[in-house]
């Protein structure tokens, strides 16, 4: 009751949804923590007890208000942990401030991330390489900036990536970059593979097989290109890294039994068009042995490696 009570008062979905909109290089991960601090910045709790009940209410309440929850679970676990973590040697106002200004710091460290992920990535791309990318990544697009400014010459495939086509912003992005690029279909993907050197994803999530969540279309992106003996490089903030252990595409927390499902439309006349993003999954996951190599602020990886580093943090 103080959980609903305390984030009654601050709409933390409303002030979630002001970040994403007002900053369009912010990730759900850091407008997730973004909107914890502020939380905490207006939240009166007297005991660790309620405290705790207050953050974990107000996740609930991030994860039940966006249809792809993966990263933003991610930056609310990480809060949580910290907050654990705080809340064992100090009182709560000590705690309550501690924890402002860790969440802060991270918030304002996130670009460093992305630098740190561009800084060990780069050295993978080379003169004259023809690049394919899937769908919209911010930290891809920091990589392939980067390289530019090293004065590398590279060109670039993107796909479309239906149903939003997100795969025209990074185009749009990339064009101003001076890269040569151009967009394919998705169902192109096998069809250019031979012209490709390597592929570049990012990822909603990380799981701790090594596994990625990811836009739909990365699975069979991925079959490709290990078909065609292509590597295949994900990209992450180690932020993104979750406690998640799918099996399957249906293991996934955004799965629905009603995507892909038959429907009796025998007496009506269906509009394809608009049922395809309805009817169609977001996200998909790629197993780990698809994955050549993994770029992040930690380092160059394998994808074993994340269950290392997810294990450091969590039992630390």
């Amino acid at each position: 009751m103080a959980g609903d009570a305390e984030t009654g008062a601050f709409d933390i979905v409303a002030h979630y949804n002001s970040l994403i909109e007002k900053d369009a290089s912010i990730s759900a991960p850091i407008a997730a923590v973004g909107s914890l601090v502020k939380l905490i910045e207006k939240q009166h709790a007297t005991t660790m007890l309620e405290f705790m009940m207050i953050a974990r209410s107000a996740c609930d309440r991030l994860k039940a208000a966006t249809n792809n929850s993966i990263s933003l679970s991610a930056g609310c676990d990480v809060f949580l942990k910290q907050m654990s973590r705080l809340s064992h040697a100090q009182s709560v106002e000590e705690c309550r401030k501690a924890l402002i200004k860790a969440g802060t710091e991270f918030v304002q460290g996130a670009g460093k991330c992305r630098n740190s992920v561009a800084e060990f990535g780069s050295p993978f791309v080379r003169d004259e390489q023809t690049i394919l990318i899937h769908s919209y990544s911010r930290v891809i697009m920091g990589l392939l900036g980067r390289a530019v400014k090293q004065n590398k010459r590279f060109r670039v495939y993107i796909t479309e990536s239906r149903p939003d086509q997100s795969g025209l912003r990074a185009a749009a992005e990339l064009q101003k970059m001076g890269i040569p690029c151009e967009v394919i279909l998705d169902a192109a993907v096998g069809y250019i593979m031979e012209k490709v050197d390597m592929v570049l994803v990012g990822a909603e999530g990380v799981v701790e097989s090594g596994g990625l969540i990811n836009k739909i279309g990365t699975y069979q992106l991925a079959i490709i290109a290990r078909a065609a003996k292509k590597p295949l490089y994900a990209l992450a903030e180690s932020y993104k890294f979750v406690r998640l252990y799918p099996l399957g595409q249906y293991d996934l927390p955004t799965y629905r039994s009603d995507l892909l499902s038959f429907k009796d439309r025998s007496t009506a006349e269906v509009d394809w068009q608009a049922e395809l993003p309805r009817n169609n999954p977001l996200l998909d996951y790629t197993p780990p042995e698809f994955i050549t190599l993994m770029f992040t602020d930690l380092g160059v990886m394998t994808p074993s490696g994340v269950s290392d580093e997810l294990i450091k943090f969590y039992l630390d």
